[in-house]
């Protein structure tokens, strides 16, 4: 009967822990954005945190507050302000565009004037010329106005922006400093068993400053090289275009080349030769190489994931997760892999390549078939 009571009541308990861990997370679900960045904070500041206590003798406190001070100058400060810059250049090319889509009206008239052969073929098809501007004019409209009709509540978010910035930064701090401790204290409350949960922390930590690294600081400079060059030739809005190569740089198999070739494309078919074999040359040999270049310093080693998974687990980040999904995506698709690994190595035995389970070899080595017919003919010999 005391059994029973005892079974009951852990039961009980169990329940009411799932219960209040399931409310405080849905308490915590609108700064799931904050904490999220802060563990990225904190996970890329590790390593300089380290060095500072053993090569600066920098108590801890000062060590954390080190290292949160350094992301927000050298990462948030500069991305706020390029943010800035976007948004007001969106907006811009939205008024120019509402003023009567004068710029792709000249662009198209040049296409034409150089190529009235692929103008009359478009034409054919029911594309004339104003088709295509009334098309453009509407889908440059639609985005431009998206950023531009932002403006105002990203402006008037800027409290929120400030509070959010300050709670990333503060929780960094902490996360920096107690990491490790509470990586401690997460494997000992899991229920999983503890050498799965440190490969699974240890996956999560690897795989989140890759995609960061290897992907995300990619990605900026390959927009920073993309804006460089669209501003040294003279291009309208080369912080837009910046950007906008950046979150395509982001995407697996797409890549700046998407907007940098066609513009290149345009200015030699436009007979501004000199612009375009820049552009051209710029964008093959610059842009292009900066990720054969920069990825392996940065990453060091890949996630190990195929190419394809890479590709559907971004856009499907993407499109669960917003601007987190090029992080998230990636990382879920890695633990997902690893879960299923771990589970394959110790609930299912290997096969081997005809499907069929290998046999269990003895410590000694031998197959239990050996063994046994060696028995079998030792009892043969003594007989």
């Amino acid at each position: 009967m005391l059994e029973c009571t005892n079974r009951f009541e852990d039961r009980a308990f169990l329940l009411l822990l799932a219960g209040v861990s399931l409310a405080f997370l849905w308490m915590l679900r609108p700064f799931f954005d904050v904490i999220f960045w802060s563990i990225v904070i904190a996970l890329l500041a590790t390593p300089v945190y380290d060095a500072l206590q053993r090569r600066g003798r920098l108590g801890r406190n000062l060590a954390s507050l080190t290292c949160v001070l350094l992301s927000l100058v050298l990462i948030i400060v500069p991305c706020a302000y390029i943010f800035y810059t976007f948004i007001n250049e969106a907006a811009s090319l939205y008024a120019r565009l509402t003023a009567g889509g004068h710029d792709i009206h000249e662009t198209l008239e040049k296409l034409r004037q150089v190529a009235p052969g692929v103008q009359e073929w478009l034409t054919r098809y029911g594309y004339g010329p104003e088709v295509i501007n009334q098309k453009l004019s509407e889908l440059a409209v639609r985005i431009s106005g998206l950023v531009a009709r932002n403006t105002v509540a990203l402006g008037g978010s800027t409290v929120t922006f400030i509070v959010d910035l300050c709670i990333v930064l503060y929780l960094a701090f902490f996360l920096v400093r107690d990491g490790q401790q509470l990586r401690v204290l997460l494997i000992r409350a899991l229920p999983f068993g503890d050498h799965r949960e440190n490969l699974l922390f240890a996956k999560f930590a690897e795989v989140l400053r890759a995609t960061v690294k290897g992907s995300l600081l990619v990605a900026m400079a390959q927009g920073a090289l993309g804006g460089l060059i669209f501003w040294i030739l003279g291009i309208k809005a080369p912080v837009l275009w910046g950007v906008v190569m950046t979150l395509l740089s982001l995407i697996p198999v797409v890549g700046a080349g998407v907007v940098w070739a066609p513009v290149a494309v345009y200015l030699l078919l436009t007979g501004d030769h000199v612009s375009g074999v820049v552009l051209l040359a710029y964008g093959v040999f610059v842009i292009g190489l900066a990720d054969n270049i920069l990825r392996p310093v940065l990453v060091g080693r890949d996630t190990k994931l195929p190419d394809f998974m890479v590709l559907l687990s971004t856009l499907g980040g993407f499109s669960l997760f917003g601007m987190d999904g090029f992080v998230t995506g990636p990382m879920l698709a890695v633990l997902f892999v690893t879960v299923w690994k771990i589970f394959m190595d110790e609930f299912k035995p290997p096969l081997s390549l005809d499907g069929s389970a290998p046999e269990a070899t003895a410590p000694d080595g031998t197959a239990p078939g050996d063994k046994a017919a060696d028995g079998d003919g030792r009892r043969g010999d003594t007989a």
